[in-house]
């Protein structure tokens, strides 16, 4: 490649930056479906800014289905094919924004968690009832809990054995992650939201674990309608502050997601 790329400006989202001026080079076709990117030194060299920074924005574009990796060889560009899904949680900063999200989640995660009883083995049950317990644990620690919910709903996502919901899932994890990052914000604030979502997560488990398909399903879309109710009561500095939240760099990785 000969395209020479300028420093990043100081400041947040770096990886978007990096991100930002390899899309515009593949868009414009100065990066070639079939070329390979230059190695993660030279692109440290040319912009300027960390490793991570690297990695986060080439993890970015393999989100956006741009560029993929060979083992042992690089990252090069790849025909979509078509558009992907293109959220930028740059901009997902409002109390809409985040509503909005949830209502993504309640379409695949009550279908999600209807097939995890339907096809659940006593290994995931068990999964899902030890990712309760971290849950709790690292609430009772004073942490957010977001890691731990997320790996929550991906036990039960692996319960439903279906892998193209599972990839769905994880392309749309770098995104929601940031909306649960808000939501569970918000419900930490009080003892009662906390406690609702330890009932809710408690009754989907129990559900997925009789097997009762309706009720999985019923339990995980309520899960979610009560996540939007939550949201529609906190306060308007609650959301000042979560827009700094839901702003920070997302894409770190692909680990499905609350």
């Amino acid at each position: 490649m000969t395209a020479q790329f300028k420093s990043v400006t100081p400041g947040a989202h770096l990886s978007d930056q990096v991100a930002d001026a390899l899309t515009a080079e593949i868009r414009a076709g100065r990066l070639a479906v079939g070329d390979k990117l230059p190695t993660e030194a030279a692109l440290v060299e040319q912009f300027s800014v960390s490793r991570t920074v690297v990695r986060e924005a080439v993890s970015r574009l393999k989100s956006l289905g741009l560029v993929d990796s060979r083992q042992g060889s690089g990252v090069y560009v790849r025909d979509a094919g078509f558009s992907p899904l293109n959220f930028d949680p740059r901009y997902a900063v409002s109390k809409q924004a985040v509503v909005q999200m949830v209502e993504v989640r309640r379409a695949l995660e009550a279908e999600v968690a209807a097939l995890a009883a339907q096809r659940r083995t006593q290994a995931d049950v068990k999964r899902i009832r030890q990712s309760i317990v971290a849950l709790d644990k690292a609430v009772q620690a004073g942490g957010d809990g977001v890691d731990e919910d997320v790996q929550y709903h991906r036990a039960i996502a692996e319960a439903a054995r279906n892998p193209f919901l599972i990839g769905t899932l994880e392309y749309l994890g770098q995104f929601l992650r940031g909306a649960t990052r808000v939501t569970r914000a918000n419900e930490a604030r009080r003892e009662d939201f906390a406690r609702q979502v330890r009932e809710e997560h408690e009754t989907i488990a129990r559900a997925i674990e009789a097997g009762d398909v309706a009720a999985a399903r019923k339990a995980a879309a309520r899960h979610m309608d009560n996540a939007i109710k939550r949201i529609e009561q906190a306060d308007p500095a609650f959301w000042q502050q979560a827009g700094v939240r839901l702003a920070r760099p997302l894409v770190s990785g692909l680990t499905h997601r609350s």
